[in-house]
């Protein structure tokens, strides 16, 4: 794995953070659907060959590598906000809660939490903010690749719950399809209502 990835982390540990995780979600956009986040921390020596931002990678190229992380990860915490949670707190503080669940379910104590992007104030956690953390910072990295796997997986299994709105093909996202599946069939308890105000 290249070294730049690593700078940001062994910066931070320079400073005497040892358990030092990285968090990403996947779904903040989306019309359908929860908002999955992810929280990893890496053993510092470890290389994964194609390890980026989950979202410069094919969904078979990151169906692998989530396999490989989840292996040697040291500690690794995926959690979800749904719908109901999206629609009373608003999708920030969603991600905020998914975020500090992820965070719970490494199982052990995190030093210091880097999440992806400017914004942490809701984060129950030592943390710092990465913007664009998820192409500079190899934890990150990580943390979105199982982010985007585990909500990609959940809405494949929806669009058989479901089916007609085609969520395996948009995963909940905008798209004109989607749109047209909702004018013609409504709303689906996956979808959230305030995602869909803009539509009428």
């Amino acid at each position: 794995m290249s070294a730049p990835l690593w700078e940001i982390e062994d910066a931070v540990r320079a400073e005497g953070f040892r358990a030092v995780c990285g968090v990403d979600e996947a779904g903040r956009g989306p019309l359908a659907g929860p908002v999955c986040a992810a929280a990893v921390i890496l053993p510092r020596d470890i290389e994964i060959p194609g390890l980026n931002d989950s979202k410069k990678l094919s969904e078979k190229r990151r169906e692998a590598l989530y396999d490989v992380i989840c292996e040697r990860a040291e500690a690794y915490g995926i959690a979800f906000a749904g719908v109901d949670e999206i629609e009373s707190l608003n999708i920030l503080n969603a991600t905020y809660l998914a975020m500090n669940r992820a965070i719970e379910a490494l199982g052990m104590k995190t030093d210091l939490a880097l999440i992806d992007g400017n914004r942490n104030k809701g984060i129950q956690y030592p943390s710092r903010t990465v913007v664009h953390g998820d192409a500079k910072c190899a934890s990150i990295a990580a943390a979105s690749i199982l982010a985007k796997v585990t909500r990609d997986r959940y809405m494949r299994a929806l669009a058989e719950k479901y089916p007609g709105y085609g969520f395996e093909k948009h995963k909940g996202y905008g798209t004109a399809a989607h749109y047209a599946a909702i004018r013609e069939l409504g709303a689906c308890p996956e979808h959230r209502p305030s995602f869909l105000r803009k539509m009428h």
